[in-house]
């Protein structure tokens, strides 16, 4: 009977059973995908997917320098447009000024000469209503009635709207000069902040550039040195070196030479004596160093020494090169001749000189002095032939 029972009785669980959660089935199971997982962690960290990301190759690299330096140049060029437009305002704000000044004075005289009037008519006697209204508080008041006075034909009209019309003429230079101010105000909050983008991309560059070997910057340069990875940790206030490829002083005597030679020639194929002129300045400029929104004569920037060059050859062009691409006829590359200007990129956001022969003089970027490049080395947009 007690042998009946017991057999009918459940089999007791492990003392530990309730504590691991199940029974000794669902624990292997357990350990065996705890197992599985952890063997796939140790095949994916073999494997190499579970490291950190590979260091980038100089090629990636200089991608991205060349990338920065031409956001960088966007920023500058609407850096050079805020400081053309800044440059504008204040000059018209200390003109309004000035206008304002002088009618200002001219203001006051009248007002002395209608106060001496009203004292004359007091010895005498009387007040005219003119000059009654010209010592009004009220000035909306004083402008009305002396329309009014003056169709009536008082005898003191002539004066009193004289007086009228200086007073509103200084208000409207003043209302003028009131917003020319905060036009600038607003210019000048762009300008700020256009310089502290092109500050960013250009300190990033750097970062990028001084991770480099010196190696391996002469390597991105390539033989011509025209690369974007040649900038050192000096880049930002430029080189003055004129990119010689000798060593010995016969080498840079002939460099020189060779340079002379061809500033000749490219001058001598210019369309008109302007365009020979704005060759020779840059020729001149050659290995003079970069320096954003500088305009020269001892640094330019690309749009800076485009400018300065045709300015030597008696051309005013503006500022920035969305605005010189304006400056005269479009030009087919085909026909592209020494003193044009050429544009890059989509934005249109570098130029050069073109000098013949596939090639141009342009400042790159920092770190890179004014020099000649092939115009084959940027992603060509559109030429014009200032005129």
């Amino acid at each position: 009977m007690t042998a009946t029972v017991a057999s009918h009785r459940k089999p007791r669980q492990h003392p530990l059973a309730s504590l691991t959660g199940g029974s000794r089935t669902a624990r292997t199971a357990r350990t065996a995908a705890t197992l599985a997982l952890a063997g796939a962690a140790a095949t994916t960290v073999f494997d190499g997917t579970g490291q950190a990301a590979p260091r980038p190759t100089p090629a990636q690299v200089k991608g991205r320098i060349d990338a920065l330096y031409q956001e960088a140049e966007v920023a500058t060029q609407s850096y050079n447009g805020a400081k053309e437009a800044a440059g504008t305002a204040r000059r018209e704000l200390s003109r309004l000024q000035d206008e304002a000044a002088r009618r200002t004075q001219k203001l006051n005289t009248a007002r002395t000469e209608l106060g001496a009037l009203a004292a004359s008519q007091y010895r005498s006697g009387g007040v005219d209503p003119t000059v009654k209204l010209l010592l009004s508080a009220d000035p909306q008041r004083y402008l009305d009635g002396a329309a009014v006075l003056e169709r009536t034909g008082s005898h003191q009209a002539t004066a009193v709207a004289g007086y009228a019309r200086r007073l509103g003429s200084v208000r409207q230079v003043r209302q003028r000069a009131e917003e020319t101010a905060e036009r600038l105000a607003a210019t000048e909050a762009t300008l700020k902040k256009q310089r502290v983008t092109v500050v960013h991309k250009l300190d990033a560059a750097e970062q990028l550039l001084n991770r480099l070997t010196a190696e391996q910057r002469k390597r991105m340069a390539g033989p011509g040195g025209d690369g974007a990875a040649d900038g050192t940790k000096d880049a930002g206030r430029g080189r003055a070196d004129r990119g010689t490829h000798g060593d010995g002083p016969l080498d840079g005597l002939a460099h020189g030479a060779g340079l002379a030679h061809g500033a000749q020639g490219a001058a001598a194929s210019a369309p008109n004596p302007r365009a020979a002129r704005a060759v020779s300045f840059a020729y001149a400029a050659l290995g003079k160093p970069y320096v954003w929104g500088a305009t020269g004569p001892s640094a330019y920037d690309c749009s800076g020494l485009t400018q300065a060059a045709w300015k030597s050859g008696g051309v005013a062009l503006p500022r920035t090169t969305y605005t010189q691409i304006s400056s005269g006829p479009r030009v087919d590359r085909s026909q592209l001749a020494p003193g044009d200007l050429v544009f890059f990129y989509s934005s249109i956001s570098h130029v050069g000189l073109y000098i013949g022969d596939g090639k141009m003089i342009h400042a790159p970027h920092p770190g890179a002095p004014v020099r000649i490049a092939p115009i084959d080395q940027m992603p060509f947009a559109a030429a014009t032939r200032p005129a």
